[in-house]
């Protein structure tokens, strides 16, 4: 087992040893879902300026996504668990809210850019951190979360037209950077399960 696996798996009772095997049974599903948020990128990424109320469905269906993600994650961090738990559920009403009111949705996004980098750049710190201690790759989480900190200042600054652009390419990015973390994360799952059978 590596250092990441010892720390998870240390001081853990023969209960929380199965749970986190169940939980590791599941690690497809994290490969599922970085596989379709791959998929939502390159489609994202395609589209012309012209299809916001597309972009506004989409950004629903990913705040949705990314919603439930969030609940199933609550299960995983008990001592984050309100966090992940309020997060996600603020994403699913989000989403829900999007998905009826798409174009409004891009433009009020549009409007707004700065600060929704911001909050996503938050949540990424503090998704990065509350896995450093069993996490290998946790600074992937910071990297992109000061990544998504530059944007935010730089959308904060731009005129209407380069902020709808930019949310074209920020639901795009979003799009890849969770799809490429999400499978990183069911392949580390997939092995602390085999380490645990």
């Amino acid at each position: 087992m590596s250092q990441a696996d010892d720390a998870l798996l240390a001081g853990t009772t023969p209960t929380e040893r199965e749970a986190i095997k169940q939980l590791a049974s599941f690690w497809w599903l994290w490969l599922v879902f970085g596989i379709l948020w791959i998929i939502v990128a390159l489609v994202v990424l395609q589209f012309s300026n012209s299809s916001f109320a597309l972009i506004g469905v989409m950004i629903g269906a990913m705040f949705i996504g990314a919603g439930v993600q969030y609940m199933a994650l609550s299960a995983l961090a008990p001592k984050w668990r309100w966090v992940w738990a309020l997060l996600g559920a603020l994403l699913i009403i989000w989403g829900v809210v999007a998905i009826f009111n798409p174009v409004e949705t891009f433009n009020e996004f549009a409007d707004i850019l700065g600060f929704i980098f911001l909050l996503v750049a938050f949540i990424w710190f503090v998704q990065a951190f509350s896995e450093r201690d069993h996490n290998d790759l946790w600074w992937l989480g910071l990297v992109s979360g000061t990544l998504m900190l530059v944007i935010a200042f730089i959308a904060a600054g731009s005129d209407v037209n380069v902020k709808a652009n930019l949310l074209v390419l920020f639901v795009g990015l979003w799009a890849l950077m969770s799809g490429i973390v999400d499978i990183v994360r069911a392949f580390q799952l997939h092995h602390v399960g085999e380490k645990l059978e």
